[in-house]
């Protein structure tokens, strides 16, 4: 699970709202970019911005702030408020952004958001500000009678593959995330989540990681210093028992390759424990596979890289990854959309050769 500090930009300045409230705006920061030079030093990778002027206005007011972090940091950089075309999009893509956040725009024409995935794939995150389940735009200024649900499904349809979900009753108010709200979200899509809203402790990342979910935004807790970054990244990674998010160093990524080009990995279903396949990953699709969150292989017959899900839609969403004991072969957790095996099987694994099947109850 990444750890993503978030910047909150009003009127130039870093500052923290109270359940989106923009009359409760305080000043926890003057300066963004040494913010993001700080959040650097203490071991951060990605970081979340948020022109909350934008938001409000339905057009960027803020972004210079945020093209001199992106230019002067080496993290990689989202940015959510005021994103509601595609000039603004490719505006910030070009401008060495990393992944843009739709939010209203994504509310009001799903056919943009197709648009934006088909020319720009993971790039795009749609933004899901929920108030009492219901979706909210406008910088939350407005509230339509959109379940979160419903919507978030219709992103997945749409090719989203990252949503990152607020309970508006929490954010800013450092009482912990709405658990309840994030883990239906994760059980309904196999979208990558990461949650936003109240997340204020080391607790609070343990529990979002038991969810499965692939991310979590901190801020006012940084802010207060009732939570410390650094702490709480090495947290993440040593929780989740890998680099997060493709920050796997080579060195790292080496040492299961010592003794081959190429290691099996065996793919498991996580609700279920059930062996769904075997395949094999190369260098370059193991880090593909921590990158995206999704397995990717490398075929051994026409020596490329492949995608699982990719022409089918059965994707398998990457909960946890392991090694043996020699670190020479992977054991995959995930959730399996759909079936696992080309003949449409379930698992790729049902010819019995030999031996019964376990009787029920035993």
């Amino acid at each position: 699970m990444i750890l993503l500090p978030a910047i909150d930009l009003h009127e130039g300045k870093c500052v923290r709202l109270f359940r989106g409230d923009y009359g409760t705006a305080e000043v926890v920061a003057p300066d963004p970019l040494t913010t993001a030079l700080h959040f650097q030093e203490q071991g951060a990778r990605w970081l979340h911005m948020v022109d909350l002027d934008g938001a409000k206005d339905g057009k960027p007011q803020n972004q210079q702030l945020i093209f001199d972090v992106v230019e002067n940091t080496d993290l990689l950089v989202e940015v959510g408020g005021g994103i509601r075309d595609m000039g603004t999009v490719e505006y910030y893509l070009e401008r060495g952004v990393s992944r843009v956040i739709l939010g209203s725009a994504a509310l009001r024409d799903p056919e943009f958001v197709r648009e934006a995935v088909k020319r720009h794939g993971k790039h795009i995150a749609v933004g899901i500000d929920a108030l009492d389940g219901k979706v909210a735009a406008e910088g939350w200024l407005e509230q339509s009678q959109v379940d979160y649900v419903d919507f978030a499904r219709e992103m997945e349809s749409l090719g989203v593959q990252y949503l990152i979900c607020t309970d508006i009753h929490q954010d800013g108010t450092m009482n912990g995330p709405n658990l309840v709200m994030l883990d239906r979200l994760n059980r309904a899509v196999h979208c990558h989540i990461i949650a936003s809203g109240g997340v204020s402790s080391l607790l609070d990342i343990v529990s979002l990681y038991d969810l499965g979910l692939y991310g979590a935004i901190a801020g006012k807790s940084l802010y207060t210093g009732a939570l410390d970054l650094r702490t709480a990244i090495i947290a993440c990674h040593k929780i989740s028992g890998k680099w997060a998010a493709g920050d796997m160093p080579d060195d790292e990524l080496d040492l299961y390759f010592t003794k081959s080009d190429l290691i099996p990995a065996i793919i498991q279903d996580d609700d279920t424990n059930e062996v769904l396949m075997l395949a094999y990953m190369n260098r370059e699709s193991f880090r593909k596979s921590l990158e995206t969150g999704y397995t990717w292989f490398y075929s051994r017959s026409r020596k490329t890289l492949w995608n699982k899900g990719e022409t089918s839609g059965h994707t398998q969403k990457i909960v946890s990854v392991f090694s043996d004991c020699d670190d020479d072969t992977l054991l995959i957790r995930v959730k399996q959309k759909g079936p696992a095996c080309h003949t449409g099987s379930h698992s790729c694994f049902f010819k019995r050769l030999r031996g019964e099947d376990t009787p029920k109850g035993e």
